[in-house]
């Protein structure tokens, strides 16, 4: 029996930059997607955070979120993540305490300790940011704190956050976040999408080390893929032209706005089987209807995660909302009608 529709499934917004489009309209692009999303019946929207590069304009957070939520009624909005060591756990309380006062029961916190960015650009954000990397545990435990009632009394509060239900969640592309995750008895999200080498090793852990806290009882996951999904595998492939360019682009360290699709060429396909390319994009789903079903139930099967969180990197914003209107029937397993 399918697992499809008792797993809730969400979207992963990277509020990427096509050549020739603004960011405004990267911004109103995000904005429409999250509101068709959730009509679509998807769980979560969560945004990046990325710094420095001209494809990606999910850089101030906090800041769409609360774009993304006052432009929605019910979807759950939050930060896939916040990469707490280029900022002040303070601030951070602060920020989503304000958001989740804004918009009751429906801000989340991903938190992660990756830079979203090069070193060099990573100091200019937080010239200390190598000691904090290190303080990654004690800083999410300081952000409890301030989301506590019982932090009250303390001489440095974040009033706007005590006593606001924003639930965190632990982020993380490789084993030593799973720890974390299990240990403070907090949802785990894997980067799969991008960083799959040790899924199954990180969830392993998780659920093995996992401990009951007044957050969670019992372990819950999220796991990243990436869906293209057109009518036909062809069509999809055609899609995907503009991904592998773009992750081309960030293998080779040569960042670029993403391009417009073309025909799949051999060379293309050439660069799309390259060993370093697959083990990056181990989970992107590409194909026709029932191809993606197919390999989202193995995906399924394979982790057991409890929810699965999407990226869709497609240049034209009405095939990649299309792709995700796909995607929902068929973790829905039914027709719907459009959402245009």
């Amino acid at each position: 029996m399918s697992k499809l529709k008792n797993t809730p499934f969400s979207i992963l917004e990277l509020a990427s930059v096509g050549k020739d489009i603004s960011i405004k309209k990267t911004f109103e692009n995000s904005l429409d997607l999250a509101q068709k999303a959730e009509k679509l019946g998807y769980n979560r929207f969560w945004l990046a955070e990325h710094h420095n590069m001209v494809s990606i304009a999910s850089s101030a957070t906090s800041v769409l979120i609360g774009h993304i939520a006052g432009g929605t009624k019910k979807i759950r909005v939050g930060s896939g993540g916040i990469m707490l060591p280029n900022h002040s756990p303070l601030i951070v309380a602060e920020q989503f305490g304000t958001l989740g006062s804004l918009y009751p029961n429906r801000i989340d916190l991903g938190l992660g300790r990756a830079p979203g960015t090069d070193q060099v650009t990573a100091h200019a954000i937080r010239s200390d940011r190598n000691q904090s990397v290190h303080k990654f545990p004690q800083e999410v435990s300081e952000i409890q704190q301030y989301f506590s009632l019982a932090n009250a009394n303390s001489q440095v509060r974040a009033t706007v956050a005590e006593g606001v239900e924003v639930p965190i969640f632990i982020l993380g592309s490789s084993t030593d976040s799973a720890h974390l995750a299990a240990e403070k008895g907090l949802p785990y999200v894997f980067a799969s999408h991008f960083a799959p080498t040790q899924l199954f090793d990180a969830l392993n852990i998780y659920y093995n080390e996992f401990q009951p806290s007044k957050s969670l009882k019992e372990p819950y996951t999220i796991a990243g893929i990436n869906v293209i999904a057109a009518e036909t595998v062809q069509e999809a492939e055609r899609l995907s032209t503009s991904m592998i360019r773009m992750m081309l682009g960030v293998m080779t360290n040569n960042l670029d706005y993403m391009q417009p699709p073309t025909e799949m060429t051999a060379e293309l396909k050439e660069l799309s089987k390259h060993p370093a390319f697959q083990r990056m994009m181990q989970f992107a789903f590409v194909g026709s209807r029932e191809k993606v079903k197919s390999q989202t139930e193995d995906f399924i099967k394979r982790t057991g995660v409890d929810e699965l969180i999407v990226a869709s990197h497609i240049y034209d914003h009405e095939a990649r909302v299309k792709s995700y209107e796909m995607f929902s029937e068929i973790m829905k397993g039914e027709t719907i009608e459009n959402v245009s």
